[in-house]
């Protein structure tokens, strides 16, 4: 019984992602839901069976990625992206458009780990360098670069107090480099 179940689970992606042009992740994530439910699994085990079959560590990083690049195609789908970066350009003229970026991404990085903010932005990055013509580095450098400050230096960021757990020289790196900085001439 339990591999005609995983049979019609195959068949239940294929018909989902080829007759109703279903995206592949969601497809696959819905699949496992259906299969670990007809195979008798509680809810949250089949959750907790997902996630670990992603991946241990990446389970929760692979569903948020996927999640928010979905979310970010949809922005960029139905016009949202276009509309912020034409407002940007218009606010702060193509000569200043890095800080604009710079502000979006302080703003976006307090709220969300560096990752899920790089997802979310970079619709908006494609779209902002074709508005304004320039290269993609000229915007995607100053994104990358805020989002990176507010993750790793910013103390009210949810990332932040746990860094030292997993990694004890980050905190002699900020020592090192506000001593660098203050030597300097």
């Amino acid at each position: 019984m339990p591999l005609v179940i995983v049979a019609i689970g195959v068949i239940l992606l294929l018909l989902l992602m080829i007759r109703f042009k279903m995206n592949g992740f969601i497809a696959l994530v819905l699949v496992a839901l259906a299969v670990g439910l007809m195979q008798g699994m509680p809810l949250d085990k089949v959750i907790g069976s997902i996630k670990a079959g992603v991946g241990g560590t990446l389970g929760s990083l692979a569903l948020i990625m996927g999640f928010g690049a979905m979310l970010g195609k949809m922005l960029a789908d139905c016009g949202g992206a276009q509309r912020i970066a034409t407002t940007l350009i218009a606010k702060f003229g193509k000569k200043h458009i890095q800080w604009a970026v710079v502000l979006t991404g302080f703003t976006v990085g307090f709220a969300l780990f560096y990752e899920v903010g790089f997802v979310l932005m970079l619709p908006l990055v494609f779209t902002i360098a074709a508005a304004a013509n320039i290269p993609l580095l000229y915007v995607g450098v100053p994104m990358a670069a805020a989002l990176s400050v507010t993750h790793g230096f910013l103390p009210p960021h949810r990332a932040q107090p746990q860094s030292p757990r997993f990694s004890m020289p980050i905190w002699v790196r900020r020592c090192c480099l506000v001593r660098f900085w203050r030597s300097r001439p």
